[in-house]
């Protein structure tokens, strides 16, 4: 019952391959992102695809943009400061939300410049799988679902004991750092048989700073060290009802040498996580109900060893009450309603005189699955937000899935997609003085509008067995995009302000290509490819930071049952560089590993595998030309055991 019940609440399904899973795993039976609900993968009304976390645990993944490389419709951009930010289609990394087990967490980049905090909150070993849907979810999940969706899925325990313990270690080829450790835990299963279930996980992991090689002394890549544990309760007090309570905490320290080479400092980061959740689900004769009440929050101190001003301390509180009923009143007819109320929090020094804000969201959802026959559905939804601040923004969903037969599917839809303005920009007492050098002043504005796409896409989707293939085309239409504009005056005299306004408009439209074939001698392909045509509206220029062409591939080959062996290959096209003026181009690179695993018994997998076989160094040895860092060739050992 307890196995039964953990299946419904996060809808786990096993691996199809688990001796040569790839990253990817396009036959997923079941995913419950696209419509808040279970469905087969086959039958899912959006673009999705399902990143396995035993796929995870075969090599080094420091966070979830490491995760990620090579998914199909992601782009990783940089954050600045070497860190890392995840695009979807070509959106803003801005404009992707992310959720652990359906809850939104504290997206740092709101407040923080050059941040990445909201990609660690799930340790690898804790993640069933990562749900990525593209194309924007605003009709379920409301504010920064105009992109896309990344969903960790958490593993939870079942009817008996198991865990898992796996480590790796990575030490690059070249004197310059970045060498990694990690380590972490997970072990599930009943307290009372039937009736009360366990699931603690934790994890810790060092990475070693980057030395800049055109900057010698300065950090490309800060050091870092973190630590993290989670406990979950899960009471099945009858085999129709189900309780979790979970909480979590997670401590980063995070430090690297900034400035020149002639003045130079140190920079520290202190990062605090913290997460507590309650959650309830019904399974009745008339249909579901779900309740979830949550909260997580993230704190970050910064110190600087010049004795310059540091930015924040900052921290980020978000809690939300959330719930919704799954109702079948006619046949063919699956409905969905929800309500979900918010208070997003921030503390930060620069947001008003008081250093502290706080906004109220509130809204409602109805969704509709209409399976009109055997061969067509139409999934019919919409959410209306509203916000203290800017009113109310409404976001309605349309699509359709069309079944040729079994195997070849024709999907479609439009949608519409929001952003809220974060709490700094609608403050009218906000001020930073990190613009232009120091010579620019930026201000709030409580006039600003949600930013907003339309979003539409259609493609076909063929699963023959042995093989399978994908084909989408899609494009949004961003409007109300938030940037800053210079005032004509400013009142602080030897300065230049400059006010947030809704001022830009995108067009993104694009093509996606994906399949996997099982090939002869146990070998299996599996392929993604991303073309992109981001234009800027207003000025008719390609969107910076977004290459052309982009894509992934893993051969996996399993000449014996203990033995796999992984060829992985990420490509990324020319771009143009954002920090360019006159504007360049980044050249395109592509990036190979290899890894290899042995199954000593059904307990013990060794693993062993060079990453960037190329040596491709990236920003590490040309800053001008790239804008994200890599330690370049490096050697890989790890092990996983299970018991």
């Amino acid at each position: 019952m307890l196995s039964l019940l953990c299946a419904q609440a996060h809808a786990q399904a096993v691996p199809l391959r688990p001796a040569a899973a790839p990253q990817v795993a396009a036959l997923q039976p079941v995913v419950v992102t696209a419509t808040a609900g279970e469905r087969n993968l086959a039958d899912v009304p959006a673009s999705v695809s399902v990143v396995q976390g035993a796929a995870l645990r075969e090599r080094p993944v420091l966070d979830l943009a490491d995760a990620l490389r090579g998914t199909e419709g992601i782009n990783i951009q940089s954050a600045g400061l070497g860190r890392r930010a995840i695009s979807i289609r070509g959106m803003d990394a801005a404009h992707t939300l992310f959720l652990v087990d359906g809850k939104r967490i504290s997206a740092s980049s709101s407040g923080i410049s050059h941040s990445d905090y909201e990609l660690g909150w799930v340790p690898t070993e804790a993640i069933e799988r990562v749900e990525v849907v593209r194309g924007p979810l605003s009709s379920l999940y409301g504010s920064e679902a105009l992109g896309g969706v990344v969903n960790v899925i958490t593993r939870t325990a079942t009817d008996e004991w198991q865990g898992s313990l796996s480590s790796y270690y990575v030490k690059p080829a070249h004197d310059t750092g970045g060498a990694q450790f990690k380590t972490g835990l997970y072990a599930g299963g009943p307290l009372v048989k039937d009736v009360l279930g366990l699931s603690v996980w934790g994890e810790y992991l060092r990475r070693n700073a980057l030395e800049d090689g055109s900057n010698p002394g300065l950090s490309l890549l800060d050091r870092n060290v973190a630590r993290s544990g989670n406990a979950a309760l899960s009471w099945t007090p009858d085999g129709r009802q189900r309780i979790d309570v979970t909480a979590g905490a997670g401590n980063e320290e995070r430090d690297g040498v900034r400035g020149t080479t002639a003045a130079s400092y140190e920079s520290d980061d202190t990062v605090r996580r913290r997460h507590y959740s309650a959650a309830y689900r019904g399974d009745w004769s008339w249909g579901s109900s779900d309740v979830k009440l949550y909260r997580s929050t993230l704190y970050r101190e910064n110190w600087r060893s010049d004795g310059g001003t540091a930015t924040g301390p900052n921290r980020f509180v978000d809690t939300v009450a959330d719930a919704s009923l799954k109702l079948v009143p006619w046949a063919g007819h699956t409905l969905t309603l929800g309500g979900t109320a918010r208070r997003e929090k921030l503390e930060d020094p620069t947001v008003n005189r008081a250093g502290r804000l706080s906004m109220q969201h509130y809204a409602a959802l109805l969704q509709d699955e209409w399976r009109l026959n055997r061969q067509w559905e139409l999934v019919l939804g919409g959410r209306l937000d509203w916000h203290e601040e800017f009113g109310r923004e409404a976001s309605p969903r349309a699509y359709v899935l069309y079944h040729f037969n079994d195997a070849l599917t024709f999907k479609g839809g439009i949608g519409k997609g929001f952003k809220a303005p974060t709490l700094k920009q609608l403050s009218p007492e906000y001020e930073s003085r990190a613009a232009m050098g120091g010579r620019g002043i930026i201000r709030g504005n409580p006039d600003l509008q949600p930013e907003t796409a339309v979003s539409f896409e259609a493609g076909l989707d063929y699963d023959g067995g042995g093989w399978n293939a994908n084909a989408m085309v899609f494009q949004n239409d961003v409007k109300n995009l938030i940037e800053t504009q210079r005032a004509a005056s400013c009142d602080i005299k030897g300065l230049t302000c400059l006010y947030y306004q809704n001022v830009a408009k995108a067009r993104i439209r694009g093509l996606e290509l994906g399949g996997g074939v099982d090939l002869p001698w146990q070998m299996r392909l599996d392929a993604n490819y991303m073309w992109l045509d981001p234009k800027n509206r207003e000025t008719g220029e390609t969107l910076a930071d977004r290459p052309r062409h982009s894509g992934g591939a893993t051969l996996a080959w399993s000449p014996l049952p203990a033995w796999t062996a992984r060829l992985r290959a990420e490509i990324v096209g020319r771009q143009y560089n954002s920090g360019s003026t006159p504007r360049t181009e980044r050249p395109g690179y592509a990036l190979l590993s290899l890894y290899a695993d042995y199954a000593i018994n059904r307990y013990l997998t060794l693993q062993a595998g060079v990453e960037n076989l190329g040596d491709r160094r990236l920003a590490a040895e040309d800053a001008t030309s790239y804008s994200l860092a890599d330690e370049g060739r490096r050697y890989y050992l790890g092990m996983n055991a299970r018991f």
